[in-house]
């Protein structure tokens, strides 16, 4: 496959993956696949995968926050949660079996497929009548950065999914809103990632910064969908961002 035709195939799948990363988070589940497909080496894959979604994350911030939709203070704690989780996830990774780790999730998924289907208030715009001190609010908001960052880092896709669902459960915000700060708490995780990877040699630029660009399209789109069709439109894509790390995680277990 030439260089063309690889670009004509791996762009498009990029630009999905930021639509959907943008409304609920996974969009890694479709876009590193079409890098490997691509010929990369896994860890180039992983690489240059990450450059194209963090551009396709600051674009999905950018319309967030141009739109008032990020809570700042949960973003920015969360965010902080994430690093550090992600940091020691990547430590404990080393000394769990990844078949292990790859069956809790493979038995959590269904799990959380059926807590989003009986939560009818979760597709809600509005808020929680529940308020939080800011103190309670920060300690959360870490929390769960740290626990989903600390996923992130033994196991990785979906993150972004998790971190919706930890918004939505815990502190009471609406899908949107949720969805708006998970953008950045990605954001900061991919774009520490991208340093490392970029520093360690293991980005295809050559491929990256056109899917980059198709990134930042997708993204900027979908959190414009987003935005427009409220929280019952993230609701939908959760499902199917389910529906694909389900596939990913048995075709990982019982068939690669």
């Amino acid at each position: 496959m030439d260089y063309m035709q690889t670009l004509l195939s791996l762009c498009p799948l990029v630009f999905l993956a930021g639509f959907v990363d943008a409304i609920a988070g996974g969009g890694g589940l479709i876009a590193l696949p079409a890098y490997l497909f691509a010929g990369l080496p896994a860890h180039t894959a992983i690489g240059s995968n990450k450059l194209s979604s963090c551009s396709g994350l600051v674009a999905a911030c950018y319309k967030y926050f141009k739109e008032k939709k990020v809570r700042l203070s949960v973003a920015l704690y969360s965010a902080l949660g994430c690093i550090v989780g992600a940091g020691c996830g990547t430590r404990l990774a080393l000394f769990f079996p990844e078949r292990t780790l790859r069956l809790i999730v493979l038995i959590a998924v269904p799990i959380v497929a059926v807590f989003l289907a009986t939560r009818k208030d979760l597709g809600k715009d509005e808020q929680s009548d529940r308020p939080l001190s800011r103190k309670n609010e920060a300690l959360i908001s870490t929390a769960i950065g740290v626990a989903v960052g600390l996923y992130d880092g033994l196991i990785g896709p979906g993150a972004g999914t998790f971190l919706i669902l930890g918004f939505t459960t815990f502190l009471g915000i609406g899908l949107v809103q949720a969805s708006a700060c998970a953008k950045v708490s990605n954001m900061a995780s991919n774009l520490t990632s991208v340093v490392i990877y970029a520093l360690s040699g293991n980005v295809q630029y050559l491929l990256a910064i056109p899917a980059a660009a198709c990134s930042i399209l997708g993204g900027y789109t979908g959190a414009k969908v987003a935005v427009r069709g409220g929280g019952k439109r993230v609701k939908q894509f959760m499902y199917v961002v389910l529906v694909l790390l389900f596939v990913k995680l048995v075709s990982d277990l019982f068939v690669g």
